[in-house]
Order: C-alpha cells, then sequence, then structure tokens
C-alpha cells in the first residue's frame, strides 16, 4: 500500500483536504460536462457561494469563504490558482474521489462522472458471489472501479492501472483516504501488471474525440475500438474461470450494435462467454452532430461481462 506518510507533501494535503470534506458532510455528485455547463450558467452563480460551489462547481471564490482548515489545506496541496480550486471532490458510494476541475479539456484530465456512478453500480452488482483474490481496473482514472471492487471483495488484491499520471497519483490519494490497499502501474492496459488476474474491469472512453484526449477518445468503430482492444487483452489475460467486466458505450448503426457484434466474434472464437446488455439506449446525443456520427442512430451505454472458460 502506498503509505501516506510517503507521499510528497502536496499529496498529503490533498488527503487532508479529503479528510476535513469529509467530516463536514460534502456531497457533491458530478453531473455530464453539459448540466455542469448549464448549471454555472444561470444568474448569479458567477461566484462561489459556499464549499460546494469551490469544490464541486469549479467556480470563482472569495478565499474568505472557506474556514481556515480547508484554505490552508487547498493552498498546501498548491489546488488553487487563479482564484479557483484546481481538483473536484465527489461522493460516490459514500466515498470522497479526488478528479480534475471543470472544464476538463487538458489531455491528462482526470474525469469522473454519471459512467462513474453506473459502473460502480455494474460493478458491485458482477462481484457479488464472486470474489477473486486479484482484481486490476484497467484505465483506472480516480480509481473508482478497483475500489468498489475492494469494497465487495475486502480480502482481494487490488491493482489500478493507467498511462496518466496525474491519474494514478489522485487514485492513490482516493484508495487512502478510503483505508484501501491499493497498487498502481503506470502502463497501457495489462502491459506493466506481473501474476495471475482473477477479474479485470474497465470503463473506457467510448467517444471519438477530435482533439484524440486520452480520457475520452474511443478511437474507431464510432469510439469502440479502444474497447474492443481492452476487452481483447483482458480476455488473454485473466485466469481460467475469471470474468472481464466491461462498462463502455456503443455506436447504434442502422440498428446494428457495432461493439456487441465485435464482442460476439472476440467472445466466440475464445470459446468464452458473453453477456450483454444495455444500462442506457441514449447517451451524449450531442455527439451525433459531428461527422464522425453521420451514420449512427444513438449512443448506448452497455455492460459486457466475459466469462473466461475454466
Amino acid at each position: 500500500m502506498h503509505a501516506p506518510s510517503a507521499f510528497p507533501a502536496a499529496d498529503r494535503a490533498l488527503l487532508d483536504l479529503l479528510g476535513l470534506l469529509d467530516a463536514r458532510g460534502y456531497g457533491h455528485v458530478t453531473p455530464t460536462p453539459a448540466t455542469h455547463a448549464r448549471v454555472v450558467a444561470r444568474p448569479g452563480r458567477a461566484r462561489a457561494r459556499d464549499v460546494n460551489d469551490v469544490f464541486g462547481w469549479s467556480l470563482p471564490f472569495d478565499q474568505e469563504l472557506l474556514d481556515p482548515e480547508l484554505l490552508h489545506a487547498a493552498e498546501r496541496a498548491g489546488a488553487i490558482r487563479g482564484g479557483r480550486s484546481t481538483v473536484r471532490v465527489s461522493r460516490l458510494h459514500g466515498r470522497l474521489f479526488l478528479h480534475s476541475a471543470y472544464p476538463t479539456t487538458d489531455e491528462h484530465s482526470v474525469f469522473l462522472g454519471p459512467d462513474s456512478y453506473r459502473f460502480a453500480d455494474l460493478v458491485l452488482h458482477e462481484l457479488r458471489g464472486f470474489c477473486p483474490a486479484r482484481v486490476a481496473d484497467i484505465g483506472a482514472g480516480a480509481g473508482v472501479g478497483g475500489l468498489v471492487a475492494a469494497e465487495a471483495c475486502p480480502d482481494a488484491r487490488i491493482t489500478l492501472t493507467d498511462i496518466n499520471p496525474d491519474a494514478l497519483r489522485f487514485a492513490r490519494i482516493n484508495a487512502a483516504h478510503a483505508g484501501v490497499d491499493v497498487e498502481t502501474v503506470e502502463c497501457a492496459g495489462l502491459a506493466g501488471v506481473e501474476g495471475p488476474i482473477d477479474a479485470a474491469l474497465a470503463n473506457p472512453p467510448y467517444i471519438v474525440d477530435p482533439a484524440g484526449r486520452e480520457y475520452r477518445d474511443g478511437g474507431d468503430l464510432f469510439g469502440g475500438r479502444l474497447s474492443l482492444d481492452m476487452a481483447k487483452e483482458a480476455l488473454n489475460r485473466v485466469e481460467p474461470g475469471g470474468r472481464v467486466i466491461l462498462y463502455t458505450g456503443s455506436a447504434v448503426v442502422r440498428g446494428r450494435d457495432v461493439l456487441r457484434d465485435a464482442l460476439v466474434d472476440l467472445t466466440g472464437r475464445a470459446g468464452a462467454s458473453l453477456r450483454y446488455r444495455e444500462l442506457d439506449p441514449d447517451v451524449f446525443g450531442e455527439e451525433l452532430d459531428s461527422p464522425a456520427y453521420a451514420q449512427v442512430d444513438r449512443i448506448a451505454v452497455v455492460a459486457a461481462v466475459i466469462a473466461k472458460p475454466e
């Protein structure tokens, strides 16, 4: 485990900030970026009115708004720039998670939003009655999947991977705040993970992003390529009897679910079983205005659970 005492001073300050917010009953739930933009554009929302506005809605604030303990922790963490917090904090399944401030336009942004809440629910549901010895959360971001898995399976060894060092930094702090022992590996997919894996979790980006931002761009197949690649790698790595739990989005083109067809082919060739269902039939409808989605009917949020044969 990454002991808090071994954290750099700024990370210890962020950990203190989480503790202080937790003690104060802070409970922001992060919506979609489109909803966030609408809310903060309302009259009278130009500046923060409370702590939730500071660390949830990323509004500029007067320092007098925060009590001295919160302000001191944020300043020690270097988390105030230009009169705003550079981090957001959200509550999910009773735990607080650090992630990037709004707007998440930077290539290395650490995103948490409605998909994270649905992903957490999926992980808890799928691990009920199946407690693997080792869980790997691929592209872990803020660490939601791995930390929820630890809630479901307290004895499991939890490994978090990501190509973004900023994400792993936040994940380590979030894990320490939750009191969860994790290991973090900076790598693409499972490339840097050694040893057996019994369950692999993934909540990859699934939108075609012209800017190619790591946290958002899912590649070709209308954004489904990264999900397919992660599923293939994870299926190859999990032990016999292991599972791959994939939460993602899929484009439906003229009634055909592109990702589902690709996963059916993948699992059929591997002799694995696939359970696949839509969790939400229509998300990010605004993306359909972009040229990349000119042939797409809708984008669905889906759950794909792959079981490797014994």
